[in-house]
This record gives structure tokens, sequence and C-alpha cells, in this order.
């Protein structure tokens, strides 16, 4: 095979694949809210099963079901025949997959949801297949062949049926107002937790903030610097407004023989930069790398410009924040 072979072959594929998108996206109707009012109104979880590779996607379908503020989960129809049935209740909503709609091992869970009044929403490219049949409401894929060479191995339609789980599931974000913040609280580990992690997550709070009244000596100012081991203090009025931080480059900047004996006013920078404690601890990582001036701290400020904490650019890295 030669790399032009090769790449006819790959474009053959995924233009079957999109073009199994483009017919069930002109395929929609009011099915498809009907799936999303069913789904969006059950009391308890919703329940994705299907067999081999639908099985496969069906278990994608659920966990990103989970992670996106819908309550779901995977059952294996042959495992449901064998105990797993008791898994569900009336509460739930069931979702089969099965692409031609006649697989054998979804007899027991298709019998199960009538016999209980169990919500089934059915996805398969035949409406009259037994779990077109079967099913409350019906999902259709697109019936115009897989993409393999023998219209054989599931390619098209396994795509289509991973892209209709997406469907549904923003939907339903949308629908819920699904926030950032619910999404964090579902992805506390790893790069997504880290990337959705805010200021106030991170930041130093009370007596760790190292914080001076614009009266005092840049003696004090050395001490607190020292003492609170965050290269920085912030200097606050009589109010207890931010009006400026000295720095370690500030340090350095006012570097003389009686610096001891200056007033913190004489050194610092006035009207740092800061940041709101509700923003994204990768935004104040931004700041600090836009500014040109090698800043690594940032107070936050509540609605007062008074300091409610500080957050360092090693807080950020130690987080995995990047």
């Amino acid at each position: 095979m030669t790399f032009d072979q090769d790449l006819a072959c790959a474009k053959r594929t995924i233009d079957k694949e999109i073009e199994a998108l483009r017919s069930m996206e002109a395929a929609f109707g009011s099915e498809l809210t009907a799936a999303l009012d069913l789904i969006q109104n059950t009391q308890d979880r919703i329940i994705i099963t299907g067999m081999g590779k639908s099985g496969h996607v069906g278990r994608k379908i659920a966990a990103t079901f989970a992670s996106t503020g819908t309550p779901s989960f995977f059952i294996h129809p042959a495992e449901a025949s064998h105990g797993d049935l008791g898994m569900l209740t009336n509460k739930d909503t069931v979702i089969a997959i099965s692409n031609g709609g006649e697989s054998k091992e979804l007899s027991d869970i298709l019998i199960y949801c009538k016999r209980y009044g169990i919500p089934l929403i059915a996805i398969t490219k035949n409406p009259q297949s037994s779990l077109g049949r079967t099913g409350d409401i019906v999902l259709h894929l697109p019936n115009i062949g897989e993409a393999c060479p023998f219209g054989m191995a599931p390619t098209s339609s396994t795509t289509a049926t991973m892209v209709l789980g997406d469907v549904l599931a923003v939907c339903l974000m949308e629908r819920k107002g699904f926030s950032k913040l619910d999404y964090k609280q579902r992805h506390p580990g790893g790069k997504l937790g880290a990337m959705l992690l805010k200021v106030s997550d991170l930041m130093h709070r009370g007596d760790e903030m190292p914080l001076l009244p614009d009266t005092a000596s840049m003696q004090e100012a050395m001490l607190s610097m020292s003492s609170k081991m965050l290269g920085c203090v912030g200097i606050i009025d009589c109010e207890g407004r931010l009006i400026g931080i000295i720095t370690d480059g500030d340090l350095r900047r006012c570097m003389s023989p009686d610096i001891m004996n200056k007033k913190v006013t004489d050194c610092m920078t006035a009207n740092p930069k800061v940041i709101d404690p509700d923003v994204l601890a990768a935004e104040a990582l931004a700041v600090m790398n836009s500014t040109g001036r090698g800043i690594t701290q940032l107070f936050a400020l509540d609605d007062q410009r008074k300091p409610i904490g500080v957050i360092h650019i090693h807080d950020c890295i130690r987080a995995g924040v990047s």
C-alpha cells in the first residue's frame, strides 16, 4: 500500500462517517425533545445498556452523563439476566442501544421494563425492530451502511451513537444550567480538576497573609516578608483597603544604607495588580505571566478593596494549573 492509497482510504472512512452524522442531524424530530424531557424528569438514574460495540459506546455515554450532572450507569445485558435487573427501579429510565434492534441479549431487560413500567428509550436504526417496537421513545440512528469495506464492522453506526449520546448530554447540561463549578465538583482530580480551580481554592487567607498598615517601617516589612515566606507584603490604609505592595523586586530597587528607617510607603508599588477570588486560578496565572514584570503574587480583594487572600505563582504550579 502506498501513502496515497492509505490517504484515500482514510478520507473515504471519514467521509462516510460524516455522511452518517449529517443524515442523523437531518432526521432529528420531536422525539429528541421527548427523550430529553423524559431524561430530565427522571427521578433517579439513567440506566444504559447495549451489547458488543453498542455496549462499549453505552459505557462512554453513561460516563458522560454522570460527569455532566445526569446520574447514570451502564448495565451489561448478560449480567442483567443474572441478577443485575434488581438494580432497576420504576424511578429510573433505561436507554437501550442496538444498531439493528434485534440483539437477543437485550430481551430480558426489555421485558423487565415493560413488566414494571420503567420508561425505555430505544436507540436503533430500525424502528420496526424488537427494540424499536418496545421503546417508549425511539431515537433513530442513520441507516446508510458502515464505513468498513464490507459494510459490516461497526464504524459509522458507533460514531453516530457516540455523537447522539453527546447531543443528549450537552442538551441536558444547557437545560439544567450546568456550570463550571458543577463540572469541577465531579472532576476534582487530574488536569480537569486543576483547570477548574479558583483563586479562592488556592489563596492564603487570614494570618497567612502578609499585611502591614501604611504607617509601618521597612524593618517591619522585611520581618513580615521573612516570616510569611510569600515574597511580598501588602500595604493597607486605615480602613483596611489595599493601597500598595512590596515585593522582593521592590526591596532590591529601594536598597540603601538607610532602608530600615524608611516607611513602607517610600518603597511600595502603589495600586498593584489584584485578582477577583472567584476567577479561575488559570486566569490569575495568566495575569502574572502577562505583565512582563515578573509578578509572582496577587492579592485577592473583596468589594471594598480589602484583601481576603493572596495567591503565589508557586501555588498554581503545585496545583497543576498551567
